[in-house]
């Protein structure tokens, strides 16, 4: 019951939601029951691409969140994305132990190669999940929980606010170069062995991944579609709309900000929690500027400003970046820029729109 008044009046949530629970249902089934000679078997390999695209869909959904209805548009997701990666990956090293290359039980390869003595003090704790899992949450919380604090009671809005966040992105990919810094500099965290006692080499450490990406995707949704339909998701979209009338009718348009602002970051924290274990390896480049814009490209061509127009955004554009790279490598970016500039003149309301149009065109 809970759930269908969360989905009330939201026919495309519920389409979603019904194709992505047949796609966790489907894929396990193709891999583990199908037959490898068989056309319809999907590889692990496979199985992980799919549940990395999973991860950038809640990515999507956090990004459609703050810049679909409550109008900032934030370049700077990838720093949420990134630090939730980070203390996933923080916990991955801790469980290695003396699997290492050097063997220290205690300190990941890296700070051995760097004639490191002693574990740094933030990295205690990550050797139990429940701790990790906390610090998922509350690292990427914290920061977005300062940096709002001060901008949006600086009133800081529109184009200053979008080069704010992405400014932020760019000074965490460069400190998490340094080596100093204690993450791995360039090179990052990576040659993780298992998570939670289960070797991640194994394909039913693959799916049970890939099922986890999907009911924290379902579950995203969820929440913020009962952010969305609350009291507070009906002021965040006035806010949008017109911020001056808001506050001039007595809201405190800085806190609704940046209650949205935190939950979102955490929801994107939590994506890159999901991702890293997936592909293996966190390093700074997850920080790049340009992770973060094409966050909001894939929004936008989905649709903003319906959740799961992200979601839709989010798997077209990776699917063909998984085939451009690999067939065209060098025509990727021309290929990224040339859909943002079509979607916008041609689509403003993205694919979701367009779907709306024709359905409405033939009912």
């Amino acid at each position: 019951m809970f759930f269908l008044k969360i989905l009330n009046n939201d026919t495309g949530g519920k389409i979603f939601l019904s194709i992505l629970l047949a796609v966790t249902i489907l894929v396990p089934l193709l891999n583990i029951v199908v037959s490898p000679e068989s056309s319809l078997h999907l590889s692990t390999y496979t199985v992980t691409i799919i549940g990395k695209y999973l991860t950038y869909a809640l990515l999507a959904i956090a990004v459609d969140l703050v810049w679909g209805y409550l109008g900032i548009l934030s370049l700077g997701h990838g720093a949420f994305f990134a630090l939730g990666g980070y203390t996933m990956g923080m916990y991955l090293m801790r469980q290695i132990g003396d699997r290492g290359v050097y063997g220290n039980p205690i300190l990941p390869d890296f700070m051995v190669f760097l004639d490191w003595s002693e574990l740094p003090w933030f990295w205690y704790g990550f050797d139990q999940f429940w701790f990790a899992m906390i610090m998922v949450a509350f690292v990427p919380g914290l920061l977005a929980f300062v940096f709002g604090w001060l901008a949006f009671r600086s009133r800081v809005t529109g184009v200053y606010l979008s080069i704010m966040t992405q400014a932020l992105v760019y000074a965490l990919m460069l400190a998490f170069f340094r080596n100093e810094l204690g993450f791995g500099g360039n090179n990052g965290l990576t040659d993780f062995k298992d998570i939670l006692g289960f070797s991640l080499q194994l394909d039913s450490t693959r799916i049970g991944l890939f099922i986890a990406s999907s009911v924290a995707l379902a579950a995203g949704y969820l929440a913020s579609r009962a952010v969305t339909n609350s009291r507070l998701g009906r002021v965040a979209v006035a806010i949008r709309d017109s911020e001056s009338r808001v506050r001039f009718i007595g809201y405190r348009v800085e806190n609704v900000q940046l209650f949205i602002f935190i939950f979102s970051a955490i929801m994107a924290g939590i994506a890159g929690a999901l991702y890293v274990p997936q592909v293996g390896i966190i390093n700074p480049g997850e920080f790049s500027p340009i992770n973060s814009i094409e966050m909001v490209i894939w929004v936008a061509i989905g649709g903003r400003y319906t959740l799961y127009g992200g979601v839709i955004g989010a798997f077209l554009v990776n699917y063909s970046k998984t085939f451009l790279t690999s067939a065209m490598p060098e025509a990727w970016l021309f290929v990224l820029g040339g859909m943002f500039i079509l979607v916008t003149i041609f689509l403003p309301k993205g694919i979701v729109g367009l779907m709306n149009k024709y359905r409405g065109a033939n009912g």
